[in-house]
């Protein structure tokens, strides 16, 4: 079973992706931050936040988030040698080129915008390799 990190502050699209996955049926282990530092506290095991053991597999990361945003969490990630390793696929609504580049520049894995739909979505690519990622 995958393990997988959705870093995500809209419940509504939380529940969109569950629906993704039970329709494909992939296994899966969902582990839930709603912003960048709710998910380091995870990775980390900090500020009372138990240790995610063994480390999700795939991360799935929006970019517009309180707190501090996909970007500013895919920072801190990629400078850990401890979480550098981790797939992230960015999901957000954000079509913007800028936002494609900085995360292409921290090394992402896909971008799909949302809803994440491994079916119809505009960056079917992204989403079949997310797809491939978690079925493997």
């Amino acid at each position: 079973m995958r393990s997988v990190l959705l870093v995500e502050d809209d419940i509504f699209d939380t529940m969109t992706a569950e629906k993704s996955f039970a329709r494909f049926n992939v296994p899966h282990q969902l582990h839930t931050a709603f912003n960048g530092e709710e998910a380091l506290d995870l990775l980390l095991g900090r500020n009372g936040a138990e240790a995610l053991r063994p480390l999700p597999e795939v991360i799935l990361l929006d970019l517009n988030m309180p707190r501090m945003n996909g970007i500013e969490f895919l920072t801190e990630l990629r400078g850990n040698p401890e979480f550098h390793h981790i797939p992230v696929f960015i999901t957000t609504t954000s079509n913007m080129e800028e936002d494609r580049a900085d995360a292409t520049t921290l090394g992402v894995s896909g971008y799909i915008l949302k809803p994440l739909d491994f079916e119809t979505g505009n960056d079917l690519s992204d989403s079949l390799s997310l797809l491939e990622k978690l079925l493997k």
